[in-house]
């Protein structure tokens, strides 16, 4: 694992089309701005193992409703 420190308004970049920004920190709290194609799932990991078994439950695509947050 890497691990980085990174101070408000500093980016990471992951590959040629993924940045994460932090936006604000406030106490115990960071804020993220994540900006990648539309096409790459972005998942709150303690939402993972349920989304996990609901897609597997589901074969239709994702709702609009659904813990998966798409780029913009």
């Amino acid at each position: 694992m890497l691990v980085l420190s990174r101070k408000k308004e500093e980016e990471i970049r992951i590959g040629d089309e993924v940045t994460i920004k932090v936006i604000s920190i406030k106490g115990g709290v960071v804020r993220l701005g994540i900006d990648a194609p539309k096409d790459v799932s972005i998942v709150r990991s303690e939402l993972l193992s349920g989304f996990e078994t609901c897609a597997a439950i589901s074969a239709e695509p994702a709702s609009t409703s659904s813990p998966v947050a798409t780029a913009s």
